[in-house]
């Protein structure tokens, strides 16, 4: 399988994870609410199915961002070759190794470490556009453009 659906095949599986965590939160916080029962501290009640119901809540806006990555994530297409950094590059720098994808952080691939980050991540930001035997200025310093996949 080529490196770059190794990378976006990880970055799939990041984001899944998160949906199925936030899922099963909600369905956590959802039946603390409904498991809450009267007492004779009515207020202790209404405190504790309110607190449920936020948990919820928080929980909703988490399942929605990833939905939201799993989306742009869907759009980029990691099997068209690259030759500028732009979404679904694969980009070696002489600071490291770059999926311009989503962000999901470090991924290791055959034993070595990639970072997959958003196009709007500082670094990308910074690389975007350039070519191979290019240079960048990331945090004042320069970084090398050694390949573009």
């Amino acid at each position: 399988m080529p490196l770059k659906t190794q990378l976006h095949a990880a970055c799939q599986a990041y984001v899944q994870q998160r949906i199925e965590a936030c899922q099963h939160a909600m369905q956590a916080a959802q039946e603390s609410a409904n498991s809450e029962t009267k007492s004779s501290a009515g207020d202790k009640y209404e405190t504790g199915r309110a607190m449920a119901q936020n948990e919820r809540d928080r929980n909703a806006v988490q399942l929605q961002q990833a939905k939201q990555l799993q989306g742009e994530l869907d759009r980029i297409q990691s099997e068209k070759p690259c030759d500028t950094v732009r979404p679904g590059a694969l980009v070696h720098t002489s600071m490291g190794r770059f999926y311009i994808s989503i962000s999901a952080g470090k991924v290791s691939v055959e034993g070595l470490d990639y970072f997959a980050v958003s196009a709007a991540a500082p670094v990308a930001a910074a690389l975007s556009g350039k070519r191979a035997g290019e240079q960048a200025l990331f945090n004042g310093k320069p970084v090398q453009i050694q390949g573009i996949e």
